[in-house]
């Protein structure tokens, strides 16, 4: 028993060293400068979620819909919660991680768009057009297993200043690259009551059905939730050896893989004292006869 223990702790300490391993050759940092990691970290430090918890949106703000209408969005308000996204249809890589496994906690959601609550996916690209938003509420709602979603999931388009507005209010925090022509935004969703005011914020890149039916549940009642730890992956981090941006998972991989040796040296220091304290159980002869 006991060396089937120590086996056990054995494979498990390597598979934390591991995990912390890749994590620190993921970087490449001989192949980065200086100065390129200067401009990604001025670049990040501009992106991050303010969670304005109770904050009133302002609803007077106007965008134009998939079809080219424009729209107050206070129309989308008054009755029903609303799940928010602000994304932008050409990303390349966040945006439809974020919308895809959105559309797959909805489509295991008891809750359906329309009915219990609205859908609002907002661009924060003020050169993109309704037909793009067109093409993409036609992905999704190909994705979407339910009817109603043509009427209750919203896909907006506007000026800057509209899109910046709503940005500060909800503290999505975003920036521009020019030389690459890309947006770096953080990964989140946000649920609003239907008076419009933000009742909580769901962040990273899986929502559980269980988790939205609570949130939208609580937000069409009114009740404000609680902050929650931001611990909130980017779209992309430049990578100057590759001069292409890639998801930022460095930093998340890293702690687990600290916290995961950390929890395995608790593990082997408990069992330790535990085999120090345990009484000697080799039978006596006694006993053996």
């Amino acid at each position: 028993m006991r060396n089937q223990l120590w086996v056990w702790i054995m494979v498990m300490a390597s598979v934390g060293l591991t995990s912390l391993a890749g994590a620190q050759l993921y970087r490449r940092p001989g192949e980065i400068g200086q100065f390129q990691e200067q401009e990604q970290k001025k670049i990040l430090e501009q992106v991050t979620v303010e969670q304005r918890l109770n904050t009133q949106v302002p609803l007077d703000l106007t965008f134009r819909d998939e079809t080219g209408k424009t729209v107050r969005l206070g129309d989308y308000f008054g009755k029903r919660p609303v799940i928010l996204v602000m994304a932008y249809y050409e990303c390349p890589m966040l945006c439809t991680v974020v919308l895809n496994e959105l559309t797959r906690s909805l489509n295991a959601l008891d809750y359906t768009i329309g009915k219990e609550f609205e859908v609002i996916t907002v661009s924060i690209s003020p050169t993109e057009t309704p037909e793009l938003a067109r093409q993409k509420k036609q992905t999704y709602l190909s994705a979407y297993k339910k009817s109603g979603g043509e009427k209750g999931w919203h896909f907006l388009v506007g000026d800057e200043p509209n899109i910046k507005a709503l940005a500060n209010a909800v503290g999505f925090q975003y920036t521009y690259d020019p030389r690459t022509k890309q947006y770096a935004h953080p990964a989140v969703i946000m649920i609003l009551t239907p008076q419009g005011k933000l009742a909580r914020y769901l962040l990273g890149i899986e929502f559980s059905a269980r988790d939205l039916k609570f949130a939208l549940a609580e937000a069409s009642e009114g009740k404000i939730g609680n902050p929650v730890l931001s611990a909130v992956l980017y779209c992309f981090q430049y990578d100057p050896s590759a001069g292409k941006y890639g998801l930022v998972i460095l930093r998340v991989v890293q702690v687990a893989g600290i916290i995961t040796v950390l929890s395995l040296a608790i593990l082997m220091g408990g069992a330790l004292l535990l085999e120090r304290r345990r009484p000697n159980q080799t039978p006596t002869e006694n006993e053996q006869e």
